[in-house]
């Protein structure tokens, strides 16, 4: 098991699960903050501290949130950050950069970035 941060993190980026990760393997995009699938320890301080609901276990996300399980993974991928597993968040990797399907969702504006 891990944990997926899903889309209600999306122009909200509290950071709070941030901090709160013993192994720091939640990583700062543009729009929102992604979990290392390899690096979580399936600890759960994260979803203890997220203000908006955007965490969840990976057999327990719901079916709208089905993608971001790939999304936060692929976030690491070469077609985005090709960070690989860093080995744990710094300001070296820190990005203005999204998965796609994260980049081109709209705000709640209604705009798309």
């Amino acid at each position: 098991m891990t944990y997926v941060i899903g889309s209600a993190c999306i122009d909200v980026k509290d950071a709070a699960c941030q901090v709160a990760c013993p192994v720091e393997c939640i990583y700062e995009g543009g729009r929102m903050m992604y979990i290392h699938p390899d690096e979580c320890i399936n600890c759960g301080l994260c979803l203890s501290v997220c203000p908006v609901d955007a965490i969840y276990s990976d057999d327990e996300l719901p079916a709208a949130e089905q993608p971001f399980l790939a999304i936060n993974a692929e976030f690491f991928s070469p077609e985005v950050t090709g960070w690989g597993s860093p080995g744990g968040a710094s300001e070296k990797f820190r990005t203005t950069l999204d998965h796609e399907a994260v980049a081109g969702r709209a705000s709640a504006t209604g705009k798309t970035t």
